[in-house]
């Protein structure tokens, strides 16, 4: 294992952008067309890394082994292989043939992901917190590494933006890039919104998306309390989920799902947005600096107004779903099946696949057939979306799409990736935090 050296996010920036056109060069990755193995390299040990990521990985097609594996975190990192082969097991897959991973092929630190990307792999997984991606995107793009991104891919437009050139480098490098944006791939849905954007409701005029439920308490229970010797920057990322700069707040990290099918639904990223929300239920400082819940109003191309409600608010009251009404019918969509009303009536009566294995299922066949697959801008709008209706509720602004991607500044990283101290940005307040 190795240990991380400082590095400034700046820096970084500074020197991709200036070597943009070299990052172009070369072909898309190191696997070798014919053979039957593809290896890979899992950036980000939790429990979406160890316990999904890979793991779906390897039930979606044979020929699947892991060989590298980095974490920020020793303790997270030397938990991981139990939990791999644990989970590999619980799925009845077979652990030898699939977990190759030898110790030196084992990293931690900030520069952990580096060490994955130049282990000889022809797949990178990233399943580290959301803060992280467009870094390591970058980094795995310019090895000429095809990328698994779970999503959400940025926190605020500075990383967006930063995705989306990336997301560019790796079209010209013929890389597939392939985002866990996974509903996109679950049947009751693909076939529901085919029928929508066959006019099987007519024109599309208003819709609604709710997903509430509970506060997510015991989540990383044993790094709640802050042990004596870890910095404020450790801390913090270990809570990540609760601290907006690094998990971009529940309605970005978690509810992008949800914006993302109606973005899929509509065909188009919302072009303005007004949001509020808050934070009254769950209030203690484990819970860093993020709301409990929001609500907003995306306006979409000609007049569609889409309402959206998210709580993680313990013993509110459960839903997830997707609604839209259109001039003939209405369809609503959940994450176990879909209907359409009207005229054209339709239920999904099949029984779906687990569209979380899918993802690479695809992912890994076009990889193997040369024809790749880059879902980078598509997650980049859905995650774009999201933050937007943070960046609105935040501020009590209505916020314009052009001017959000586009013109704001808004860059929540930190200066320099290094253990120490790292000041709390206040919980947000509307009419008082200001836009960037």
């Amino acid at each position: 294992m190795e240990n991380s050296e400082k590095m400034s996010r700046r820096d970084f920036v500074k020197t991709t952008s200036a070597a943009g056109a070299a990052l172009l060069a070369g072909t898309g990755g190191v696997y070798a067309a014919g053979s039957d193995t593809i290896r890979v390299g899992l950036i980000g040990c939790g429990g979406r890394g160890t316990g999904a990521g890979i793991i779906d990985c390897a039930e979606s097609s044979k020929g699947i082994e892991l060989v590298a594996m980095g974490d920020l975190f020793e303790d997270h990192l030397n938990e991981a292989p139990e939990r791999i082969k644990n989970n590999l097991q619980k799925r009845d897959l077979p652990v030898n043939d699939i977990y190759k991973v030898k110790p030196e092929n084992m990293f931690v630190g900030f520069d952990a992901y580096n060490n994955v990307i130049d282990s000889n792999v022809d797949m990178i997984i990233l399943t580290t917190p959301p803060a992280f991606r467009p870094l390591h995107f970058r980094a795995a793009v310019k090895a000429g590494k095809h990328v698994f991104v779970e999503k959400p891919v940025a926190v605020d437009p500075v990383g967006i933006r930063s995705f989306l050139e990336t997301g560019k480098m790796a079209a010209d490098k013929g890389l597939t890039v392939v985002a866990g944006t996974q509903m996109r791939r679950f049947e009751p849905m693909q076939e529901a919104i085919k029928r929508l954007h066959n006019g099987a409701i007519g024109e599309i005029t208003s819709g609604q998306v709710v997903r509430t439920g509970g506060a997510m308490r015991k989540w990383r229970e044993d790094e709640k309390e802050r042990q004596s010797g870890w910095s404020d920057m450790e801390y913090q990322i270990r809570r990540w989920l609760f601290w907006t700069w690094l998990s971009g707040d529940f309605i970005v990290e978690m509810h992008v799902h949800n914006l993302d099918v109606m973005n899929w639904i509509l065909g188009s990223h919302p072009v303005s947005c007004l949001a509020i929300g808050g934070r009254q239920a769950r209030t203690a400082p484990e819970f860093g600096n993020v709301y409990d819940h929001f609500t907003a109003e995306f306006l979409y191309p000609n007049d569609v107004r889409i309402e959206y409600m998210g709580t993680q608010i313990d013993e509110y009251t459960y839903r997830n779903d997707q609604r839209v009404q259109g001039t003939k019918g209405s369809s609503y969509l959940d994450f176990g099946n879909a209907v359409i009303k009207g005229k054209k009536s339709w239920k999904y009566k099949g029984s779906p696949s687990n569209p979380a294995v899918q993802e690479y299922a695809d992912m890994v066949q076009s990889i193997r057939k040369g024809k790749a697959i880059n879902e980078s801008r598509q997650v980049a709008e859905s995650t774009m979306t999201a933050i937007m209706g943070r960046m609105s509720a935040y501020s009590g602004r209505q916020l314009k799409w052009e001017w959000a991607m586009n013109a704001s500044e808004l860059d929540l990283l930190p200066e320099e990736w290094e253990f120490g101290p790292l000041p709390e940005r206040p919980v947000a307040i509307p009419g008082v935090t200001e836009l960037e």
